[in-house]
């Protein structure tokens, strides 16, 4: 029998307030069901960032892990492009 993986999601870092989190938006395109149009849909995430390094504006990577709080159920993999 095979584990399942992890899920995995890219998205903006758009606060960095709190210690040790980070709220994550990801935005997803999707045709509307009846007009064919494409829409954007956001989500936000709330993840752990161990050592304080992300900044807002800075792409991220997050991994699905067990739940660390009452809303943090990511953690931060990698930052992929960093803010100027």
């Amino acid at each position: 029998m095979k584990r399942n993986l992890r899920k995995e999601k890219i998205g903006v870092v758009i606060s960095n307030k709190m210690n040790k989190t980070i709220i994550v938006k990801e935005i997803r395109r999707v045709k509307h069901p009846s007009y064919r149009k494409a829409i954007s849909r956001i989500k936000k995430y709330a993840a752990h960032d161990e050592y304080n390094i992300c900044n807002e504006g800075d792409l991220v990577q997050l991994m699905e892990t067990r739940p660390l709080s009452k809303s943090k159920r990511w953690r931060l993999v990698r930052i992929i492009e960093e803010v100027k």
